[in-house]
């Protein structure tokens, strides 16, 4: 079955993290296996494994915040800073959109064309397999200089902005945080709905998710995010906070990394009990049972999101493996309807319906 995941950082691991992910995740975990820090060694996205484990398209983030708050590779010294960073790794979707890696997509023909081309493919699965499909997403928008500039970041391709990342943004409080969204904050709000952009309401602090909702009528989701009632955490969504996506027809993609699955996983410790994916799909029906269907539940994986195998589920190896969910759910008692509207359909009529608008 076809896969979207609604986040990973591709260009951020593949600048930051010198990663060339035209090799196999295996390949490049040899080649850093002499490499000290955290999920070096360890990492489970790459294009081959993408391709064979169907994720057919995903958000991927542009990265690059200016917190105050020194975090190698991720947190700069000036707005200025942030905005080429997140700049070099836009340039390298472009690249491989030149290449015909991947799909650059960012309006709803090239939608259609991409899932066209997969579908033909999987018919019979004879000849190359497509291109990978790719929308560009901001993870924190502390490198977009003034709001103003907005525009010119949706013509490069931009299509989703979650404002704040961790930490005390630019423009709205993140996670670890109680502050709101700054002046200006609100004023790229307004210009992401004049724009049509579609909101990411993932990492904002709860004082900053429900100004969010106050002042932005565009179409709103959460990317990678779990439930606060079964991790009790406010990186986590409350039950007040699903609801109100689900009213606005929100979408929330579960994430896989394993201190936000299970209760009590401590990064980095050596007793930490087994998390599985199954853990993950608690997320999901957790999700489906509050909204009392499967619209709203989805996969925002997050994979090498600043980890590696030693902090995702360990019955998973690679990203080839999140087909795993579609089977658990099934065995569960979910319909295949409802398993494919997990697995994609339901990002693909979120964005579809963004886009027409």
């Amino acid at each position: 079955m076809l896969i979207f995941d609604a986040h990973l950082d591709l260009s951020w691991n593949a600048l930051q993290w010198n990663r060339d992910l035209q090799r196999s995740a295996h390949t490049l975990r040899v080649l850093e296996s002499s490499t000290p820090g955290v999920g070096r060694g360890q990492g489970t996205v790459a294009f081959p494994e993408m391709r064979t484990g169907r994720i057919a398209l995903c958000f991927s983030t542009l990265l690059a915040r200016c917190t105050g708050r020194p975090d190698a590779g991720v947190d700069f010294g000036s707005p200025a800073q942030a905005y080429a960073q997140a700049q070099g790794q836009l340039a390298y979707y472009h690249a491989l959109a030149e290449q015909g890696i991947f799909h650059l997509i960012s309006d709803l023909p090239g939608l259609e064309r991409h899932l066209a081309e997969w579908q033909a493919w999987e018919a019979d699965e004879s000849g190359a397999q497509p291109p990978l499909g790719l929308i560009v997403s901001m993870e924190s928008a502390d490198g977009i200089l003034e709001p103003g500039q907005l525009s010119v970041w949706q013509a490069a391709g931009v299509r989703l902005i979650g404002p704040a990342h961790y930490g005390p943004g630019r423009y709205a409080g993140g996670t670890g945080t109680e502050l709101g969204f700054t002046p200006p904050g609100l004023d790229l709000l307004a210009e992401m709905e004049k724009l049509g952009i579609i909101l990411d309401l993932t990492h904002l602090s709860d004082q900053a998710f429900w100004q969010a909702l106050e002042h932005f009528n565009g179409t709103v989701l959460a990317s990678h995010n779990n439930c606060r009632a079964l991790v009790p955490n406010q990186r986590q969504f409350d039950d007040e906070q699903l609801r109100a996506i689900i009213a606005r027809d929100g979408v929330v993609g579960a994430v896989f990394d394993t201190w936000m699955v299970r209760p009590g996983w401590v990064r980095g410790a050596q007793a930490n009990e087994p998390v599985d994916i199954a853990d993950v799909v608690d997320h999901i029906d957790y999700v489906c049972q509050l909204a009392g269907d499967s619209r709203h539940a989805a996969i925002g994986s997050d994979l090498d999101g600043g980890f590696g195998r030693e902090q995702s589920p360990a019955d998973l190896d690679t990203i080839a493996d999140v087909q795993r969910v579609g089977e658990i759910l099934s065995a569960r008692g979910y319909k295949e309807s409802d398993v494919a509207a997990i697995m994609h359909g339901n990002w693909l009529r979120l964005v579809r319906k963004a886009w027409a608008e």
